[in-house]
């Protein structure tokens, strides 16, 4: 009869049984896409949970094994996470108990957490604010004793392009000079209501939703916030998307955008200044995307602070 209650030690274990798949060391093995909750405080002090997409690892160096304990690995995920938000403290010690639980079989383990962090965002004039869900992305590596951790998130801005604009301006100014002739006399009332109709704007610009992609590996000490870094990219950029708009909120939007003409290439340098600028990074990689009106694909630019 089968007895539900027997130990485990009594069940069959066929990673430790010998195997002929050949011998040979592995960079990591573990399970990725696992669901579990998660805490966090992105720099505002209200730790709010989700849910989060986890992967977790070790590599397997010794020679002839033939697999790891995943459900070793996965009880410490669900024990870390649920104990309180995650940091980068509680992260090291995941690791370690990662290493821990394979003793003899793994000396480098590496944590990867995915979910969204939601952020109140205020509008740029009115008294409305709004909920902005940003992806984060949370990668930890212990191995050889050194422990190495990045965070990464999109930050999702309006683009207007600058050759458009000029093309753009170059259109009104013909339209101009078709209704207004050489020598003709000059009202500002004429003038003003001119510009206030469709005549007046003949052309438009083209803009489009643009994502900056950020990676950060933040140093040893004095190490910035997450919304401390979201809030320096967006102010960089000026024309950060916005969540609760009135009319007031939408003009200013769009004075923000006349003033802030950009190609990619501009993006990410004003991107690459703010992160070079900020203490606590000890490395970065962006990449702008430009995910444009006029054309089917994207224009894309890379940047970095020039480290390996």
């Amino acid at each position: 009869m089968f007895n539900e209650d027997r130990p485990s030690s009594s069940l069959p274990d066929v990673a430790s049984l010998p195997h002929a798949s050949g011998s040979g060391v592995l960079d990591w093995v573990g399970m990725d896409g696992m669901e579990m909750p998660v805490q966090f405080d992105a720099g505002d002090g209200q730790v709010r949970q989700t849910s989060a997409r986890v992967g977790a690892f070790v590599n397997l160096a010794k020679e002839g094994a033939r697999g790891i304990h995943m459900s070793r690995l996965y009880l410490l995920v669900d024990e870390a996470l649920s104990a309180g938000p995650v940091d980068e403290a509680m992260l090291r010690k995941l690791l370690e108990s990662f290493l821990a639980s394979h003793e003899g079989l793994s000396d480098a383990a590496r944590v990867v957490i995915h979910f969204e962090q939601l952020i109140r965002r205020r509008a740029l004039r009115s008294d409305n604010s709004g909920w902005r869900a940003y992806p984060v992305r949370l990668e930890a590596v212990l191995a050889d004793g050194k422990f190495s951790m990045e965070i990464g998130t999109d930050v999702v801005y309006s683009s207007t392009c600058p050759a458009s604009a000029a093309l753009s301006r170059q259109m009104i100014q013909q339209r101009f000079a078709e209704d207004f002739k050489p020598g003709q006399p000059l009202e500002h009332e004429v003038i003003l209501r001119w510009l206030g109709t469709e005549k007046g704007i003949v052309a438009t610009p083209h803009a489009q939703r643009s994502t900056a992609k950020l990676c950060i590996r933040p140093a040893a000490a004095n190490a910035p916030k997450l919304l401390a870094i979201i809030d320096a990219v967006e102010a960089s950029l000026g024309t950060a998307v916005q969540t609760a708009v009135k009319r007031e909120d939408e003009q200013a939007f769009a004075l923000a955008n006349g003033a802030n003409l950009m190609f990619c290439e501009d993006a990410a340098r004003r991107v690459q200044q703010t992160l070079d600028a900020m203490p606590g990074i000890a490395d970065f990689h962006v990449r702008i995307a430009h995910h444009e009106s006029l054309h089917p694909h994207d224009a894309v630019a890379y940047a970095g602070k020039g480290l390996t």
